[in-house]
């Protein structure tokens, strides 16, 4: 089973499409392993978004992000990222296809309701940033076998 992270972001929290988002994640088969509500600091918005660092864009995404509070949320299933990514759709909102997140909800490149770790190597330097080891709540439901 993989890993990912996703982050509903303020416009998302804001519009109060929290429950939707999280649902859709459920409804494909994927488990909760650890999910709260936060302020994210300057601090760790710039460690979350250092890859860009030095980008025109920097500056707005960290602002951003620490604009509102968001949702950061840990799911598992199978090949996770990859589903994950393909449920939220195109970074652009405008661009992304009907039925996605970001194409049911939102229509810019700026405000674009979520995040989602893009590879392993991602989700291992993101996750931390989140959530410590004692908040990964690793537990059976019980219907695994009726799950992807």
């Amino acid at each position: 089973m993989e890993r990912t992270l996703i982050l509903i972001k303020p416009d998302g929290v804001k519009r109060r499409l929290v429950g939707e988002i999280i649902k859709r994640f459920e409804k494909k088969g994927m488990r909760i392993l650890g999910m709260k509500m936060l302020m994210l600091s300057k601090g760790k918005a710039e460690k979350h978004y250092a890859v860009h660092k030095g980008k025109p864009f920097y500056n707005d995404l960290v602002n951003y992000i620490t604009s509102g509070p968001i949702i950061a949320v840990l799911l598992e299933g199978n090949r996770c990222i990859e589903v994950t990514r393909q449920m939220c759709g195109s970074t652009d909102g405008s661009k992304a296809q009907p039925g996605t997140i970001r194409g049911d909800y939102s229509l810019s490149i700026e405000k674009n309701i979520i995040h989602a770790s893009d590879s392993k190597e991602s989700f291992e330097y993101e996750y931390p940033i989140f959530f410590s080891n004692e908040e990964i709540l690793g537990f059976e439901y019980g219907d695994e076998m009726n799950i992807i």
